[in-house]
């Protein structure tokens, strides 16, 4: 707001070219949250549910969202049921760690859901009380 108006001549080019570095030291500091897949079977066995469950638990940590597909073959279709309390189990071992994002759905041969990493927790600030004031 100077009088006479003052304007800064610079170099165009350069100009552009400190624009892009900035936008791409930007995009190398933020994190992308990528959607895994994990892949189970209505007819696991309690050791191999424990090990994926584990995957899935530090795919979480990491802050990806993971899909759970519970994949039913032959005769295993005939029984939905059977695979939401594997999908249950699951949601029951990673309490705490996972939010449902969507619930199990059948879709055709599959059952999927959609499990998202909880947020932090941010402890809240203590609340400072201002000094009483000294009565006489």
């Amino acid at each position: 707001m100077a009088q006479p108006p003052v304007c800064k001549i610079l170099d165009y080019g350069r100009y552009k070219y400190e624009q892009t570095r900035k936008e791409r030291e930007a995009k190398k500091t933020q994190k992308t949250q990528t959607l895994k897949e994990m892949r189970l079977s209505p007819r696991m066995n309690e050791h191999d549910l424990g090990f994926k469950t584990k995957l899935i638990q530090d795919f979480l940590q990491e802050g990806d969202k993971v899909k759970v597909t519970l994949r039913f073959r032959g005769r295993e279709n005939a029984h939905p049921e059977i695979g939401r309390t594997v999908l249950d189990e699951v949601v029951k071992r990673l309490d705490g760690m996972a939010l449902v994002e969507r619930t199990p759905l059948l879709e055709g041969r599959a059952m999927t859901m959609i499990l998202s990493p909880v947020p932090p927790k941010v402890p809240p600030k203590p609340k400072t009380q201002p000094p009483a004031a000294a009565t006489q």
